[in-house]
């Protein structure tokens, strides 16, 4: 009776830490956010085994890239080196990455590479759930053709949940850079307009949260494999800023809520919270 009681035990504790940490929602969507990726270094490589450690606890379908996504050289040999060998894990798991383009990438080559979901084209929609549809944009050239596109997207997307992402942020407290200001005013007027309810870019190397503008949730996540230290100037934009390592996002939906962890290469959360969708928060101030 004693050794039978003592098997019970030994069992229940290798479930309990056979059991996934973290279980999402059934009713959730997550997904992974990366920025400035490409560089085929051992910052990216050890980012990309701290994002497999996660997705091994509590997996997530898809990741965007929000550009940069190949550095240098775009032979076939550099995307195995800068993309195919350190996410190897994720791509054979059945995740998918979607790419937006930077200004350091080769539109002609990554948007007809199959891994990066662009479908031959430089900007593009894909609905990876119920209710919730992404827009990639290609910021380096947002002529009226892709803007008109945009409207007609937003318009009729009929979703809940609208993210945008796209390279160069519009809001920013980068001294590198800083805010694209005529990016922004061609696409704030929309993304108010339309209700879009999160945006995601890259270019600075470092991690910003932005103060919600308009409504709007607004992150930067540009130090996925580079990094740009003590380039966050000290503006009002900042709800929360890091540029002290590298660093990916995971998100995820639950109904009218998205709830966020950024996360550096070593492990550490360095941000967390939860913000409703804009429709949803414009709606309980009125």
């Amino acid at each position: 009776m004693f050794r039978f009681a003592v098997l019970v035990v030994l069992c229940v504790s290798v479930i309990a830490l056979a059991a996934p940490q973290n279980s999402p929602n059934s009713s959730s969507f997550r997904f992974m956010v990366l920025g400035d990726t490409g560089t085929g270094g051992s910052a990216q490589y050890a980012v990309a085994r701290m994002i497999e450690s996660n997705w091994r606890r509590t997996p997530f379908p898809i990741c965007i890239m929000v550009g940069d996504n190949v550095y240098g050289s775009e032979a076939p040999k550099d995307f195995v080196a800068k993309f195919e060998r350190p996410y190897q894990a994720l791509i054979n798991g059945g995740v998918k990455f979607y790419a937006a383009l930077g200004n350091h990438d080769d539109a002609a080559l990554q948007k007809g590479y199959k891994p990066f979901n662009m479908a031959g084209e430089r900007y593009y929609s894909f609905r990876p759930a119920k209710g919730v549809r992404f827009f990639a944009l290609d910021s380096n050239y947002m002529d009226k053709q892709q803007r008109d596109w945009l409207v007609k997207q937003l318009a009729e997307s009929g979703s809940d949940w609208k993210i945008l992402f796209f390279h160069h942020p519009i809001y920013s407290s980068g001294e590198k850079h800083g805010s694209n200001v005529e990016l922004r005013s061609v696409l704030e007027p929309l993304i108010v307009k339309y209700g879009v309810d999160v945006v995601f870019t890259g270019h600075e190397h470092f991690y910003e949260r932005l103060k919600p503008q308009k409504g709007v949730q607004y992150f930067i996540v540009g130090s996925s494999a580079k990094l740009r230290q003590g380039n966050i100037g000290k503006t009002e934009l900042t709800a929360k800023g890091f540029d002290q390592d590298n660093v990916f996002l995971v998100a995820e939906i639950v109904g009218d809520e998205m709830r966020f962890q950024t996360i550096t290469r070593k492990g550490q959360v360095v941000d967390s919270g939860s913000f409703r969708r804009a429709e949803k928060t414009r709606s309980t101030s009125r």
